[in-house]
């Protein structure tokens, strides 16, 4: 059998996403030299790999296999590029990092910094939800991921490195925006325009109203933090937040943040990795760097103004 790695590459990415369109799109080629990849490939193992079921496909059972096949071969290369890596030191490196599309306000930031350490450094950086983030670190296709706290049942590596506070938000207009030390069952009489359900904001939200016995009423649904806060702009409710998210509509008085009690929620960011991942120099250096100093290198919106106010 005559598999080239390029062939196994593409269909993995297929395979992956379960989609030839988003494949071409995440190795920047044209949909038929995907589909031309793909048909080498399925030639050449002389099965078919994936069926067509109502609109989407899905991997055969031979399928399968190459799919397994194609991770371990891919798990050998990183680890063999690891190693190539620790020889050639810090002057270049390939860094694959995940963040969830609340850090991504710092984490670009962080890494800012971070390259004027590294003479050639290449970032691939993959923003996505919580959902996707678990999906990389169980598929093994990233070095570090920046998220809220993973599940403890996974066989990972995380490590708090920054507060990450939660606080509700509202609408500049809105009538709650110059009272001080709401209660928390005044909040029961405003809709909440929410983020998903496997959202890491979300997941805390609701463990902590159900802890205070207070019951919320939510409206629309978002998939990210820039759809909540463009929803509670246009006034279609209350919402709740990583102040991470709010330097720009803070500077401008696009939102306010409320003065609720018991907030804010005080979650903490991690840098997290599976057990026993193989770390080339470079991404060892940005773990590093990310628990040593990126506590120092940003403070949330507000922070400074706040800390000024109290010492004078």
């Amino acid at each position: 059998m005559h598999v080239t790695l390029r062939q196994l590459k593409v269909f993995a990415s297929v395979a992956r996403h379960m989609s030839y369109t988003r494949a071409a799109e995440d190795l920047h080629l044209s949909q038929p030299a995907v589909s031309m990849q793909i048909k080498q490939l399925e030639g050449n193992v002389g099965l078919r790999l994936f069926e067509q079921l109502g609109r989407g496909i899905h991997l055969t059972e031979a399928g399968q296999e190459v799919y397994q096949c194609s991770r371990v071969i891919q798990q050998q290369l990183d680890d063999t590029s690891s190693v190539l890596e620790q020889m050639k030191g810090m002057q270049r490196g390939h860094l694959k990092l995940a963040v969830a599309s609340t850090a991504n306000y710092f984490a670009t930031r962080l890494i800012a910094t971070f390259s004027q350490r590294v003479e050639h450094l290449a970032v691939s950086l993959d923003v996505t939800n919580r959902e996707g983030l678990l999906n990389d670190l169980e598929n093994n296709e990233t070095d570090l991921v920046i998220m809220g706290k993973p599940p403890e049942e996974l066989d990972l590596v995380a490590e708090q490195f920054m507060d990450n506070p939660l606080v509700v938000i509202a609408a500049t207009g809105h009538a709650f925006v110059n009272r001080r030390r709401i209660p928390l069952t005044d909040l029961q009489s405003e809709t909440f325009v929410v983020r998903e359900p496997a959202s890491g904001t979300r997941i805390a939200m609701e463990r902590f109203f159900a802890e205070k016995g207070v019951r919320l009423r939510t409206g629309m649904e978002m998939r990210s933090n820039e759809a909540v806060q463009q929803a509670v702009q246009a006034g279609l409710g209350l919402g709740i937040v990583s102040i991470h998210t709010l330097e720009l509509e803070l500077e401008t008085r696009r939102l306010a943040v409320l003065d609720v009690e018991g907030f804010p929620i005080m979650r903490q960011w991690y840098i997290v990795h599976r057990a026993g991942k193989r770390f080339s120099p470079v991404a060892q250096a940005f773990k590093s760097f990310v628990l040593e100093e990126a506590a120092t290198l940003w403070h949330p919106p507000g922070q400074e103004a706040d800390a000024g106010s109290r010492a004078g």
